[in-house]
C-alpha cells in the first residue's frame, strides 16, 4: 500500500535525511523528502522516469545541481546540508553516478590511486581486486577501454577507495548483460556485508528489488511508499501505479 503520510526522521540514524527541498532553477523536483536508512542497509529508490531519483542521490552528494534550499542530511551524527560535494565525500558519502565519470588516459590503477589522493582510509587494492578480479587482470589498461560492465566495476571500486561509508549508485545495471550484472550484484552484497550503507537507484526494478533489504518509491519528487523490498515484490497493484511492471 502506498503512503503519503508524513515522515518524522530519526535523528538517531545512521543515515537520514529530513523535508529535502531540491531545484533545478525554478523547477522543485525533489519535494520535501524525508527517510531513514540503517547501517549496512541497501535501499531501493524507485520510480519512473523523472520521478526525482537520481535528483535525490544528487542533493545527498551535495553536488551542485539541484540546488537544495532547504531540509537537513545527517551521516553518523555529521551533518551534511551545509557541506559542498567534497565535504560529503570526505564525510563518507561517494556517488557512483550514472555515466561512471572513468578519467580517460588513466590505468584501472591510476584511476583507484587518484580517488586515494586525500589518504589511505579506504580500501587497498587486495581487497578491490579480491571482489572485483576482472580489474585486477586489467590493472594497467587504460580504464575508459574498459568493457561497460568493467568501467561499472572500475567505478564501485573507485569509491571503495576513499573511506566510505554511504554508496550511492545510479543505475548501474544500465546496458550490463545479465551475467555481469549477477557480478555486480555479488559485490554490492559482499560491500553490504561489509557494513556499508547502500542507496541504489536503478530502472530495473525487479534486480534492485531482489537485493534490498527495503524499498522507496518516488512519484514526482514525493515519496508514496517506504517498506520492505519484498512488499514491493508482492504488490502488483504498486508496481504497476508506480513502476509500470
Amino acid at each position: 500500500m502506498s503512503e503519503r503520510s508524513e515522515h518524522i526522521s530519526d535523528t538517531n540514524a545512521y543515515f537520514s535525511v529530513s523535508n529535502l527541498k531540491a531545484y533545478y532553477g525554478d523547477s522543485y523536483i525533489v519535494q520535501d523528502v524525508s527517510f531513514d536508512v540503517a547501517e549496512g542497509q541497501i535501499i531501493a529508490l524507485l520510480g519512473r522516469n523523472g520521478a526525482g531519483k537520481s535528483s535525490t542521490l544528487r542533493a545527498i552528494a551535495r553536488a551542485d545541481e539541484p540546488e537544495l534550499r532547504s531540509g537537513e542530511i545527517q551521516l553518523c551524527g555529521q551533518t551534511l546540508h551545509d557541506k559542498k560535494d567534497f565535504e560529503a565525500a570526505l564525510a563518507g558519502v561517494q556517488l557512483v553516478p550514472e555515466d561512471r565519470r572513468i578519467i580517460a588516459g588513466l590505468s584501472v590503477e591510476e584511476n583507484l590511486d587518484l580517488a586515494r589522493i586525500d589518504g589511505d582510509s579506504g580500501w587497498d587494492y587486495e581487497r578491490i581486486y579480491a571482489l572485483f578480479p576482472r580489474l585486477k587482470e586489467r590493472r594497467k589498461q587504460e580504464g575508459v577501454t574498459l568493457s561497460g560492465g568493467e568501467q561499472q566495476m572500475l567505478a564501485i571500486g573507485r569509491a571503495l577507495a576513499r573511506d566510505i561509508k554511504l554508496l550511492l549508485l545510479d543505475e548501474p545495471y544500465e546496458g550490463l548483460a545479465p551475467v555481469v550484472r549477477h557480478d555486480i550484484e555479488k559485490a554490492l552484497l559482499e560491500v553490504k556485508a561489509e557494513g556499508i550503507t547502500t542507496i541504489l537507484v536503478e530502472q530495473n526494478a525487479v534486480a534492485a528489488l531482489k537485493l534490498a533489504d527495503r524499498a522507496l518509491i518516488l512519484d514526482t519528487g514525493e515519496i508514496v511508499f517506504r517498506g520492505s523490498a519484498q512488499e514491493v515484490l508482492d504488490n502488483e497493484q504498486l508496481r504497476h501505479e508506480y513502476l509500470a511492471i
